[in-house]
């Protein structure tokens, strides 16, 4: 089984232009190279350092997906994260958050970042709300966030 996270946007940004916000962001954390390209993150994903894998990718949620039923977000856009399950979880996740709080600098709109059923945080009308759990938001991923938020923990309704 994979150890999954996605960062779901409602944006007027395009899957392309979050794949070029991506490709700046993943350069800037030196995650990416010169080869690694918005074409490539948008087809077949990229790897990143401690071999978690990335992908830029349209959204088209069922009317009755928790993040709409529960959160009233559409998304358009959504990255994918799939992290390598047998070493240095905790660095990955530390790493995807980095591009996270990046890509949330770069591209406007509602999103909702989440794995495992669990919600690390929710940007909403403009409103950055950061999951409670310090086990998911230590001191130095905290640090990785310039913008102003507050700890709020969000969950999907019950089933």
């Amino acid at each position: 089984m994979a150890i999954s996270y996605d960062l779901e946007m409602a944006t007027s940004s395009s899957p392309e232009q979050v794949a070029r916000e991506l490709i700046t962001v993943g350069r800037s954390l030196e995650l990416f190279d010169a080869s690694v390209t918005p074409e490539q993150v948008s087809s077949d994903g990229a790897v990143i350092p401690l071999h978690t894998w990335v992908r830029v990718y349209e959204r088209r949620p069922a009317a009755w997906a928790p993040i709409v039923t529960d959160f009233g977000i559409t998304p358009t856009v959504a990255v994918g994260f799939s992290l390598y399950k047998h070493d240095k979880i905790p660095e990955q996740q530390d790493a995807m958050v980095r591009v996270v709080a990046g890509l949330l600098e770069r591209v406007t709109g509602d999103a909702v970042f989440s794995g495992m059923d669990v919600i690390w945080l929710m940007r909403r009308k403009g409103e950055l709300n950061l999951n409670e759990r310090d086990d998911i938001w230590p001191t130095h991923r905290l640090g990785s966030v310039h913008q102003a938020y507050r700890r709020e923990t969000k969950a999907f309704a019950a089933e």
